[in-house]
């Protein structure tokens, strides 16, 4: 698992005030319901680590850093060497996981090539069978998150996310998630997403939400910020 799906050769949104470039791994320890890059998560990646330095060579002056993203990006290998090479290579590094792996985690952090990492806090710990299709990882997450938020207050930029489906999520699992985040100390901002597809798009088959989303139903942080994505 993990070789590289495929590369997204701009984007001014997926790195905020950089100018960057995607990596896509193939392959995700997780099949979430709701995940609307499927064929990145079931696929094999045919790219190989050269095919996105040599597209960084000819980005230097252009590009300001490089999302690595999928799939699941710490099932790769040789995910540690490729980011010493391309922070070498002088562009900034973001990171999205699902925290699944949390040794990885800390082992680029030890590194210190890691400017910005987004963690993906899917749901609540008793629909994660029902929703990413897997209870085991809650445990390694809950590592990973503690691990990034006490890494965020130093100089790493974390952010928190959860893709929200009314039908699939209550806002009480939203404001769970919130009281959650406060008692771990996380002061960063807090994303709730919209699905961006549904139908065929995602690996659930999904429909679309039949319940509007009332912001008003969702408690304020205390000691982070909320914001909302798509909707």
């Amino acid at each position: 698992m993990g070789k590289i799906y495929g590369i997204t050769p701009f984007t001014l949104l997926d790195y905020p005030s950089e100018i960057a470039c995607i990596a896509w791994f193939a392959g995700c320890n997780m099949r979430c319901v709701f995940c609307h890059n499927p064929d990145i998560v079931t696929g094999k990646g045919e790219k190989d680590e050269s095919e996105l330095t040599d597209f960084l060579e000819k980005r230097k002056g252009k590009l300001t850093a490089v999302v690595f993203s999928g799939g699941e990006p710490t099932l790769y290998p040789e995910l540690e060497a490729l980011m010493i090479r391309v922070h070498e290579m002088g562009f900034k590094i973001k990171l999205d996981t699902n925290g699944s792996r949390p040794e990885v985690l800390e082992s680029l952090l030890d590194k210190n090539i890691l400017n910005y990492v987004a963690m993906d806090y899917k749901c609540v710990p008793e629909k994660t069978e029902a929703l990413i299709g897997t209870k085991k990882h809650w445990e390694a997450f809950r590592t990973s998150l503690a691990l990034m938020i006490k890494a965020s207050k130093k100089e790493l930029t974390f952010e928190v996310r959860t893709t929200f489906h009314t039908d699939l999520m209550s806002d009480d699992d939203l404001n769970w998630i919130i009281d959650d985040l406060d008692k771990l100390g996380y002061q960063g901002t807090y994303y709730i997403q919209n699905i961006a597809s549904t139908g065929d798009k995602t690996i659930g088959h999904i429909a679309a939400p039949a319940r509007a989303f009332d912001r008003a139903r969702i408690k304020e942080p205390k000691n982070f910020k909320l914001a909302y994505r798509n909707f």
